[in-house]
């Protein structure tokens, strides 16, 4: 299985934010900009496993500034870490006033997604190999929120989190 490098598996995805996207405020909805991120998560996770997948989790999503009616969208996906047969997939969601050139960041997040053969049976997926110092501590940082997902997923206990506890404990 070849290893592979982030940025292999780097996707933008762009969405125009219409009248139909958007609550009585003029605000992009949640669930739309959920929805055009898990498309560009997934694209970039496939794009490293070659394979179909599907999403596992989706970290916690805070809307840090509104999108507006009109706003371009821009969704950054990069595989951050390969498991076994998962990778999590870093997010950065950008909004854009064409006319006034400013551009805000509006949130991040993390997906994860299971690699899946024909059969829908998982699979293996390619080692990767971090290249840069960002990318690096993204890789670094993916076993520990692997572990919180585990655990509030209910299937880690808390003792077994070694990473999580090494975060935590004090360092003489």
């Amino acid at each position: 299985m070849t290893n592979k490098t982030p940025a292999g598996s780097y996707t933008v995805m762009n969405e125009l934010v219409l009248p139909n996207d958007t609550n009585t405020l003029g605000n992009l909805m949640g669930g739309r900009l959920l929805y055009w991120m898990d498309i560009a998560a997934a694209m970039s996770a496939q794009k490293h496993c070659n394979r179909m997948v599907v999403t596992a989790s989706v970290d916690n999503v805070s809307f840090k500034q509104p999108i507006k009616l009109g706003d371009a969208v821009m969704i950054e996906a990069v595989v951050t870490r390969a498991f076994n047969t998962s990778v999590e997939v870093r997010l950065d969601v950008w909004a854009q006033n064409i006319p006034s050139n400013t551009k805000i960041k509006s949130n991040e997040a993390y997906y994860t997604f299971v690699a899946l053969d024909q059969n829908n049976v998982t699979v293996p997926v390619p080692e990767l190999h971090p290249e840069t110092e960002h990318e690096k501590q993204l890789y670094d940082g993916a076993l520990r929120r692997r572990q919180l997902r585990l655990i509030l997923a209910g299937r880690m206990q808390p003792d077994d989190a070694t990473e999580l506890k090494a975060f935590f404990v004090d360092r003489e």
